[in-house]
Parts: C-alpha cells; sequence; structure tokens
C-alpha cells in the first residue's frame, strides 16, 4: 500500500499533498469511522504528520498502519488481544519477532513497525475531558504508538515516566502542548 487511503476529505478542505518519506517510511491510514473527518480537516495528513515526526525524532524508519476505528473495532480488538472486553484509547500491535527478513549477505534485517488503532467516541471523550482538542489528543496517542513500537512502555513507574517525557519533546516539536501538565484542574494523557 502507498501513503493515505480512503480520502474521503469533503472538498475544498484538502491542505495539499502529503510530505514524502525522506527514506522509505511506509506509513498507510484508513479511515473507517467517519467522524474522525468531522473532528479535524484531513485526519489523514494529520496521522502522517505524527508518524512521521515521532519516526525523525527516534531515528527509526519501517511500516505503520494507522487505523481511525469506532470503539467497537476497538473493544473487539482489545478483546481478542488482551482479553479486555471494552475500547480503549489506542491499541498498538508491533510486529513480532518473525518479521526477520534475510538480505542479500544472508545478515538479515529487523522490520520495525507495526499498526497503531485509535477508537473515536474513547479518543473523543478523553480530549473533551481534558480541555484538548480531539486533533491534539490523537496526536499525542499516535506519538505513545509509535513509542510502543520503538520498544517503550508504561508497566512500571520509571518506564511510564520515560515515555510521557519522550511524549512531551516530540509533541512540543510539534508545536502540540505536553498533555502532561495540568490544565484546567484536570490532567490527560494516554491510558495505562
Amino acid at each position: 500500500m502507498d501513503g493515505a487511503h480512503e480520502d474521503t476529505t469533503p472538498a475544498g478542505q484538502d491542505d495539499g499533498p502529503v510530505p514524502q518519506p525522506p527514506f522509505g517510511d511506509d506509513i498507510d491510514v484508513s479511515i473507517t469511522e467517519r467522524r474522525w473527518h468531522r473532528a479535524m480537516p484531513n485526519p489523514a495528513r494529520e496521522v502522517q504528520r505524527a508518524v512521521r515526526a515521532a519516526m525523525r525524532e527516534l531515528d527509526v524508519s519501517g511500516a505503520v498502519t494507522v487505523v481511525l476505528a469506532d470503539d467497537l473495532t476497538v473493544r473487539r480488538l482489545n478483546h481478542l488481544h488482551r482479553g479486555r472486553n471494552k475500547p480503549t484509547n489506542v491499541l498498538t500491535f508491533e510486529y513480532a519477532p518473525a518479521d526477520y527478513a534475510p538480505t542479500d549477505s544472508g545478515s538479515g534485517i529487523w522490520l520495525w513497525g507495526g499498526d497503531i488503532i485509535l477508537a473515536f467516541a474513547t479518543v473523543e471523550r478523553e480530549a473533551r475531558a481534558a480541555g484538548r482538542s480531539v486533533r491534539n489528543h490523537m496526536m499525542h496517542l499516535l506519538v505513545h504508538g509509535v513509542l510502543h513500537l520503538s520498544g517503550y512502555d508504561h508497566h512500571h513507574a520509571g518506564d511510564a515516566r520515560a515515555m510521557e517525557m519522550e511524549e512531551s519533546r516530540i509533541l512540543g516539536r510539534m508545536g502540540i502542548p505536553n498533555p502532561w501538565k495540568h490544565r484546567g484542574g484536570r490532567e490527560g494523557g494516554a491510558a495505562r
């Protein structure tokens, strides 16, 4: 696949061409929930921007598929893969260690990447509760997903803090406010 798919951006809302990858990144975007289009202009372009920025900051290259889905889809995937029969804001599935491709020399290369799936109603609800835009919350969750694909996790307090700091750094470089700062008495961030 090549770049953004299912471009159902209403006429007149195109922000121009999606920036091309510097070194062979493959970022596919599938928008299966139409409300993403109502929440922001050109969500596929915003996905590309967030994922590319995170990959550039982490100095990784590879393939990522992002699905902007609904809560039902994410609930089903969460139940199937994590045994939790409820939606969550973002699910990340990294390519398995079996995704190791031999090169001509036989040494092999690691295929970095995976899938990131976001649930619209959950993301919208969390954004509203935190007093931020759906776009900024989506961008945060995409950076969060790329960090997971790069080996970060938040199972322990120290790991969670390191991940939050990296999210804040990357988002700051993109001009997006730190999601971990209190805003209006509320604190937001990616679900744990």
